[in-house]
């Protein structure tokens, strides 16, 4: 695909942003591409979503992995080619991902009959709300697959830029809840009640000692209480108290400490204030964890073809490109796009310029990749 066309491409789906689930103007975008070049499009049963696949059958499979999913935010960049749904924007670079991608599909497609094994494209719905990933592996399409790869945009480095982390990348995100049950009363009488708005205040300052005292301060975790609710008027003391909150962890053991530790002090203080406690806790996407000689690879191979490479701080932000990390090892890279703003904001933008160099990069690093798993 040339130049011109792949920046056509991503403009074209940075004006038809479609939320997590909906996106079927998406999907007929990209599998019509596809199509037109003679990619092999499998059936995966899903609404929205697509994996293609490039070579003959025969040897090893990897993977490339692209989200396709936009965000239920306003756009305000002001681009001639600005988000033509209102109230719905491709402000974290699903849209920049996708491009990239068939991009490299396409690349791949003219070396087809050269490739030694097999290269799968997954243009993965509904990353955004944790669900897309889980969907594509449920499919069996990728049972095979024994690499993955993944970019993301990032707009703290320029186009040209790859930054590359070995090892932990991106967090955990669990959201937890508690209930807080005590009795209600007049508020000229507490003596006469069980006030849970006491013990929600407990909980929510000694939840911030997790860390701080009970996590190695050399691994990385958060603990973040993000709403709190109680009563509806100034003279009730109210029945309950509710508050709502996530965990962070870049690695399953903090992440299982975590939960077990914030379960037994929500518990234990609602109990020291006279109150029940209902506590719930939601696993999310897991941590990413690069394949550290798979990273040291890419970063050979791109500083070849010209990008300058940098080695990223993890992040505390999930992804929930981790799932396919439970079938087989990878990596994910941030992608140089500039901006300026960070992913989610209404003026984020990415850099058309950036699409080229990270086709090619991300097709050049299947195929030697394809090449070392069938040596």
């Amino acid at each position: 695909m040339e130049r011109s066309r792949l920046i056509e491409v991503f403009q074209w789906l940075h004006r038809h942003p479609e939320l997590a689930m909906e996106e079927r103007k998406t999907t007929a975008f990209i599998r019509n591409i596809l199509a037109e070049n003679g990619v092999r499009l499998l059936e995966t049963g899903l609404e929205t979503g697509v994996i293609a696949a490039l070579g003959k059958g025969e040897g090893p499979t990897v993977a490339l992995r692209a989200d396709i999913d936009g965000l239920p935010v306003c756009e305000q960049t002001g681009l001639a080619y600005a988000s033509g749904r209102p109230g719905v924007m491709h402000a974290c670079g699903h849209d920049f991902h996708a491009a990239c991608m068939l991009g490299a599909a396409l690349l791949l497609k003219a070396r087809e009959a050269e490739l030694p094994g097999t290269v799968k494209v997954i243009f993965q719905p509904a990353e955004e709300v944790n669900r897309g990933a889980a969907l594509m592996v449920a499919t069996g399409l990728l049972d095979d697959v024994r690499l993955f790869l993944a970019g993301h945009t990032y707009p703290w480095y320029e186009a040209g830029i790859l930054g590359v982390r070995p090892g932990p990348m991106m967090a955990s995100a669990d959201r937890f809840s508690a209930k807080l049950t005590g009795k209600g009363c007049h508020a000229a009488n507490p003596e006469r009640g069980i006030d849970p708005v006491p013990a929600l205040a407990a909980i929510v300052t000694a939840a911030q000692s997790i860390v701080s005292r009970r996590v190695n301060p050399f691994d990385s975790a958060v603990v973040s209480v993000t709403r709190v609710a109680a009563g509806n008027t100034w003279n009730v003391t109210p029945e309950t108290a509710e508050l709502e909150g996530t965990v962070r962890a870049m690695t399953e053991a903090v992440r299982c400490d975590i939960r077990r530790r914030l379960e037994a002090m929500v518990t234990d203080t609602a109990r020291a204030y006279g109150c029940e406690a209902a506590f719930e806790y939601e696993r999310g996407p897991s941590p990413v964890i690069n394949d550290e000689a798979l990273c040291r690879r890419a970063a050979s191979l791109a500083r070849a073809q010209g990008l300058e490479v940098r080695e990223n701080p993890p992040s505390m932000i999930a992804e929930d490109f981790s799932e396919y990390l439970k079938i087989a090892p990878g990596a994910m890279f941030r992608v140089g796009t500039g901006g300026g703003y960070d992913n989610h904001h209404p003026r984020f933008t990415a850099d058309p310029e950036a699409l080229m160099p990270a086709a090619a990069f991300f097709a050049a690093l299947a195929e030697r990749e394809l090449r070392q798993l069938a040596a």
